[in-house]
């Protein structure tokens, strides 16, 4: 349960602060002085410590300075009079994380605590994340930090030394091959066979042969015995790209692969047991499209042993600016040019650019950029399309001349939202503005 000092000498104050607080979900203790709560503090574990400035035995600025020397992580929230924001001031420079002025603003007291849990929860959770992945690290060619792929990681660790079955989703081009072969490479399978096969790139007639082989003359052009991607991924793994591009035929074949552990080359009559794990990935969802009776059900409750979500570029934009620089320099040393970075605006641009293609939209923006870059650094101009998109439409839309200030401001507000991914915390961050004013113009244009 959340855990909060009160420090005040006030004594029907604060028993005022722990009747309301409780009815937020907040276990309260009180102190009435600051000698106390710095001994309290020193002997239990407290979220957020909230401490009036003037108090008689020991003043919350002297009480601050002992906190803050034995736990300098210990959120501290001041109380002061509106006459006393001067001294308020001094104890934001010493460490603490906010001042409120008295009479107190129970809506912006309410508001802080929820900004410093939901602080605390994702730095603990961020915390655990990476520790997890330091002390038992594994290989894999993953670029990013951001919450969304620590968590990513953090799931391919765990699923990869299993030998279950796994399903990859996610939209294209957010890098379902990379993950695959993230799972492959740090399981006990890792030094034997990781073979890819595309279901959408061969037709059905000979998506057969290439998985489970075939003999001469099985069908026209089969001039000699073939062995197929499940033969050459015994004891390794195998990757299905694209399954729901699987016709209904294929599929029926593949949940016997899967049921008997054994493979028919085409055009034979012997059965051949084959130890494959199988990791399959898709841009569809093959529940609704089994629910519509296109794809297999109990086929994909054998594929979906266990599911891994690959997030979309647009969730995890703070990982753009470490892809853009690691493709720049791949593309600068395949085209022998010296490119040295972005510019301000055509990195921002880069941000704030919607990225339907994802990382593979990026990657291809970044190559196009070196070799139409005009000098050492690659500037919007360079990125014409993005151009196009973001920055001449946005003005091309909006005559300043015959707009209301209102209709700004939404714009404004709309726009930073998107670019944050719809993170309300951060986009009300980035606007000047608090969650809680957010949330309130959100609701004026309908979008909350």
């Amino acid at each position: 349960m959340k855990k909060i000092l009160v420090v005040d000498d006030d004594a029907a104050h604060a028993r005022m602060l722990k009747t309301l607080m409780a009815d937020w979900g907040v276990d309260v203790h009180l102190a009435d002085d600051g000698t106390t709560a710095v001994a309290m503090v020193k002997e239990q574990s407290f979220d957020i410590v909230l401490m009036d400035m003037k108090m008689v035995k020991m003043s919350g600025m002297e009480a601050l300075q002992l906190i803050k020397t034995y736990n300098p992580s210990l959120p501290v929230i001041i109380m002061t009079a509106y006459s006393s924001v001067h001294t308020a001031v001094k104890a934001l420079k010493i460490g603490a994380y906010d001042y409120l002025t008295k009479p107190l603003d129970f809506d912006k007291l309410k508001l802080t605590i929820e900004r410093i849990f939901e602080s605390i929860f994702l730095k603990t959770e961020n915390r655990h994340l990476k520790t997890r992945l330091k002390e038992q690290s594994f290989a894999h060619d993953i670029i990013g930090k951001s919450p969304a792929i620590l968590s990513l990681l953090d799931t391919i660790h765990m699923v990869a030394p299993t030998d279950a079955n796994v399903l990859v989703m996610g939209e294209s081009g957010t890098g379902k091959e990379l993950v695959s072969s993230a799972i492959h490479f740090n399981s006990s399978r890792k030094d034997q066979q990781f073979v890819r096969i595309n279901c959408a790139a061969i037709t059905e007639t000979l998506l057969e042969s290439e998985l489970f082989g075939h003999e001469k003359g099985s069908f026209t052009g089969a001039d000699k015995k073939r062995k197929g991607k499940f033969l050459l991924a015994d004891k390794g793994s195998i990757l299905l790209d694209e399954i729901g591009e699987m016709s209904l035929a294929m599929q029926v074949k593949l949940l016997r692969v899967i049921q008997e552990k054994e493979i028919t080359p085409v055009g034979s009559d012997q059965n051949i047991k084959t130890d494959v794990r199988i990791i399959a990935a898709t841009n569809k969802d093959l529940r609704k499209l089994s629910e519509q009776g296109s794809f297999r059900q109990d086929l994909y409750y054998r594929l979906n042993v266990v599911s891994v979500e690959v997030p979309p570029l647009r969730e995890r934009k703070e990982d753009i600016p470490t892809l853009a620089l690691h493709f720049l320099k791949n593309f600068s040393k395949k085209n022998k040019r010296d490119i040295k970075g972005f510019s301000p605006d055509a990195m921002d641009a880069m941000i704030r650019y919607g990225w339907e293609g994802n990382v593979r939209e990026l990657m291809n923006c970044v190559e196009r950029g070196v070799v139409l870059a005009r000098s050492d650094y690659i500037c919007l101009e360079d990125l014409s399309f993005i151009k196009a998109k973001i920055v001449d439409k946005l003005d091309a839309g909006t005559d300043f001349g015959n707009i209301r200030l209102s209709q700004i401001e939404e714009k404004a507000i709309l726009s930073t939202l998107e670019s944050a991914g719809g993170n309300k915390s951060e986009a009300s961050r980035r606007l000047g503005i608090t969650r809680k004013t957010l949330l309130k113009k959100l609701k004026q244009y309908g979008k909350s």
